[in-house]
């Protein structure tokens, strides 16, 4: 089994645009898409950010994403089941750490 990757970081800001404009102005991100929800996709090619907004959840990393070959397998290293994602938008399955951090996974990948 390949490496798992890390696929993408939502990140819970106040203002999505300001915050996809300084990515996009001072690291050259690339917007990717738009969600019906209004969280904006970018891309350094390589990692994906998804710009949530959201005042349940505390501003910051949200949680981030892994790309991987195997979701059963991974549940046996990690000794948990994973659950299916209830927004199943960018990720199929969601673990936590042990100190209680999502983890989304994917064996599609995203989209963009």
């Amino acid at each position: 089994m390949n490496r798992p990757r890390i696929r993408h970081i939502a990140i819970n800001v106040q203002d999505r645009d300001k915050v996809a404009a300084y990515l996009k102005r001072v690291f050259g991100m690339e917007e990717k898409e738009r969600g019906g929800n209004g969280t904006i996709y970018l891309s350094d090619g390589f990692v994906d950010v998804a710009l949530i907004s959201s005042t349940k959840h505390k501003w910051g990393i949200h949680h981030f994403g892994f790309q991987v070959e195997d979701v059963k397998a991974i549940e046996q290293l990690a000794g948990a089941v994973a659950t299916p994602s209830m927004a199943g938008v960018h990720a199929e399955f969601q673990l936590r750490d042990p100190e209680g951090n999502h983890i989304d996974m994917s064996e599609e990948g995203w989209p963009i």
